[in-house]
């Protein structure tokens, strides 16, 4: 018999959510037979294939131990397992849309997304989406009920309105790995903010568990109590000061949804621009109608969060070589920063 433990939720953990976890529970009656096997007869739209690269990759336990593709179950053992979540019902379509592409091999692809385009096609979104582009690119077409779902090659994901890099993996190998580095935390991953207000120390951690907002399910918050949320780290470092706003990098350790909005929030320094979060409204300053308008002009040249995606680095799933890629902050952040520099000059504010 097999249950689904866990399914995913309306809005995905980053990391949680690109998992589906199960557990199976070998019947009475059932002959001795390799674990594999026993899984691919059990899990009907899974190969062999996939199975194996999962035990190899350390996503399967067979009661207390991690599995072994030849080990032996027997009547009444418990194996409990993740797979990376491979998207179904949702028709994709190739769109040629011009992708930034970082770097391309046959096994990984790193695409600097733009601030404003959707990952996947859901809720609300069906077209023009990150994954119809790379749909085009890669030459994939996939209907709701094609059994080719080579589109669940997304490992992780960014906000619609958040910039920056993104790794994608081009079979179903790379996609396991990479999705095993992810879980484990393995990857390094640093953004660049600009938050309202002076931070007190030049860096510092938050260290929190982020759950549903039970008054707005959209949002998250941050709780106190490991049973409303998962665990979530942000490390974070000054990078320059205007006064009123900050230029902060932002090391992900753990990677939750909407994680440094949350966080950066939480300590009573949102994310400039930030509609749902607290950003998008004037948190430190004057009161002069002169500074208003100032303000209002930056919401105008960065019509969105200003977090960029800066610094993704990995390990190859295949070669095993440490790969690691920057992405210069885009024009709407430039152009922010300066107006704050250029702001801060004529008014003498350190």
């Amino acid at each position: 018999m097999m249950e689904k433990e866990w399914l995913e939720p309306e809005i995905e953990d980053e990391e949680q959510g690109m998992f589906e976890h199960f557990r199976l529970t070998v019947d009475k009656g059932q002959a001795p037979m390799r674990i594999d096997k026993y899984m691919s007869a059990h899990l009907e739209d899974t190969s062999r294939h996939r199975i194996q690269l999962a035990i190899k990759q350390g996503y399967v336990r067979l009661g207390d131990k991690t599995a072994k593709a030849n080990m032996i179950i027997r009547p009444d053992d418990v194996i409990r397992f993740v797979m990376p979540y491979r998207r179904r019902g949702v028709e994709i379509l190739p769109q040629d849309i011009p992708l930034d592409i970082v770097y391309e091999d046959d096994d990984v692809l790193i695409v600097n997304k733009p601030a404003g385009m959707v990952v996947h096609p859901g809720h609300g979104h069906f077209d023009s989406t990150l994954i119809n582009a790379l749909a085009f690119h890669l030459g994939i077409s996939q209907a709701a009920d094609a059994e080719d779902e080579r589109m669940g090659i997304l490992v992780h994901r960014i906000d619609k309105d958040t910039s920056g890099l993104l790794a994608v993996a081009k079979n179903e190998e790379a996609q396991l790995v990479l999705a095993k580095q992810f879980f484990d935390h393995s990857i390094e991953r640093r953004y660049e903010a600009v938050v309202w207000g002076d931070l007190k120390e030049d860096e510092g951690t938050i260290d929190t568990y982020i759950g549903r907002d039970p008054s707005d399910r959209l949002s998250f918050k941050v709780f106190d109590d490991p049973a409303k949320g998962r665990h979530a780290v942000t490390h974070y470092r000054v990078l320059e000061r205007f006064g009123f706003v900050t230029r902060v990098e932002c090391k992900l350790e753990t990677g939750r949804t909407h994680q440094i909005r949350v966080h950066m929030s939480s300590i009573g320094h949102p994310i400039f621009g930030d509609e749902r979060y607290g950003g998008k409204e004037i948190r430190k300053g004057t009161i002069y109608a002169k500074y208003r308008q100032f303000i209002q002009n930056c919401f105008e040249i960065c019509p969105r969060q200003a977090l960029h995606a800066r610094t993704l680095g990995f390990e190859h799933p295949v070669t095993k070589k440490w790969l690691q890629f920057d992405s210069v902050l885009p024009a709407d952040m430039t152009a922010l920063l300066d107006k704050w520099r250029s702001y801060c000059k004529n008014m003498n504010v350190e």
